[in-house]
């Protein structure tokens, strides 16, 4: 593991990492901030998944995440969002949502992508033990939130996994990807046409078919221009409601589906983390 660079922030340390990933055949970055803490400590983890066309900067740079951190004494991990590299397949006519940047937090099937598109694999499982090799990381008390794609990702992994993550909240999620453009364009390019492979990686779709967590907390602008065709909360709400699952959902009037919106709730989204991770 290299490190690309580390600062002083709040206490704690700002850093960005890089390694060479045996599940996507990619060196693959990564941050991780760690709060101030007395030596020996074992802290919590909090993962946070980023969305279509970011990197692991995006939620670095701009979640202003790292003061509530501090004060939670919270790991906050940021993956990147798909394989990079000059022999990584993309998108035939340079997409935002499909290819590079968008690797929607599933291992691929269809080729090209099958080589390098391993993302599930890698957050779920490579990162992980890396992290805990690294970090003074207590891997029993895991939490994970994202952002639109990894809004989709943080949904679908907490309930594949609702004994690893303690916690699972999304900001402005892409709730059920297989009734949605976007989900109609990266599913099948992903996995195939074998629409029970699809389910596997829709929130909806999994607590349709069982799979339960205890409660979920998500936030959506009401001014998100991708609200109605992309995101479609209101599918969550209704399989949440017939599942059991106590659903927050937080309709945030004025707010879009920038990080101006998701930096303003972080602390909000810490909070219910941390009295979860306690």
């Amino acid at each position: 593991m290299e490190t690309v660079s580390k600062n002083t922030a709040h206490g704690g340390t700002q850093g960005v990492y890089k390694h060479a990933s045996r599940q996507t055949g990619t060196d693959m970055t990564f941050s991780v901030f760690v709060p101030p803490h007395d030596e020996g400590a074992k802290l919590p983890v909090v993962w946070y998944l980023s969305g279509l066309t970011c990197t692991h900067a995006n939620v670095t740079e701009k979640g202003e995440f790292r003061r509530r951190c501090a004060e939670l004494g919270l790991i906050f991990v940021a993956p990147d969002t798909s394989p990079r590299g000059e022999d990584v397949a993309d998108d035939a006519e340079k997409a935002y949502d499909f290819g590079l940047g968008a690797g929607f937090y599933v291992d691929a099937t269809q080729e090209p992508f099958a080589k390098h598109y391993r993302m599930w694999s890698y957050v779920t499982e490579e990162l992980p033990a890396l992290i805990a090799e690294n970090f003074p990381a207590d891997m029993d008390r895991q939490s994970i939130m994202g952002h639109s794609m990894g809004g989709h990702g943080a949904l679908t992994i907490g309930l594949t996994f609702p004994d690893r993550f303690k916690a699972v909240s999304a900001f402005a999620p892409i709730v059920a990807p297989s009734q949605v453009p976007w989900g109609h364009k990266a599913l099948p390019g992903y996995l195939g046409d074998d629409r029970a492979e699809w389910r596997k990686h829709d929130a909806v779709a999994l607590i349709e078919d069982g799979a339960r967590v205890d409660a979920l907390l998500v936030d959506q602008g009401e001014a998100d221009n991708f609200l109605a065709e992309q995101l479609k909360p209101q599918l969550l709400e209704t399989a949440c409601q017939d599942a059991g699952i106590d659903l927050t959902l937080r309709m945030q009037p004025g707010y879009d589906h920038s990080y101006y919106f998701i930096s303003t709730f972080m602390n909000d989204h810490l909070n219910w983390h941390a009295e979860r991770l306690k």
